[in-house]
């Protein structure tokens, strides 16, 4: 068998149901929606989590604990081989970071992580760190200010 024969199973391919395409489809005029009511209408018909007038069951089962997440604090994060395109000695701050490019949204503060390598001396001012971005920044001997 060659790949320009290969064809689908016998009766594996059906083709589309063209609704509402006149009388010789036999989908025409209501399109199989019947007449009047909530389902003939576009939109129409009852929600995902309908039971038919039953209490669903996302009202049924009981609200149980505390979520912290909109509270949480959340850091732009910016990794330590993006600070390699700055010169020696430059020093880092959030708004050199916006002004830049590198941090669209500051949202609550930014935070480097240690991912990529650093060779030059740099001063890096910000919200928060990573243990290994530290590491790496003061291996390349440059300084760290936490905000």
């Amino acid at each position: 068998m060659k790949l320009h024969e290969l064809k689908p199973a016998e009766g594996s391919r059906h083709i589309a149901k063209r609704k509402g395409r006149g009388k010789a489809s036999g989908w025409g005029k209501t399109a199989g929606r019947g007449h009047k009511g909530q389902g003939a209408r576009s939109g129409g018909g009852k929600g995902p989590y309908f039971e038919g007038g039953q209490t669903p069951l996302q009202r049924r089962l009981p609200k149980r604990g505390f979520s912290n997440k909109r509270f949480a604090t959340e850091y732009a994060e910016i990794n330590v081989a993006v600070l390699e395109r700055f010169d020696a000695n430059t020093e880092i701050t959030p708004e050199l970071l916006k002004e830049t490019g590198l941090v669209k949204q500051q949202k609550d503060g930014i935070k480097v992580l240690g991912n990529g390598e650093l060779t030059k001396p740099l001063t890096v001012r910000v919200h928060a760190i990573s243990k290994g971005a530290q590491e790496k920044i003061e291996a390349a001997g440059g300084k760290v200010e936490v905000i």
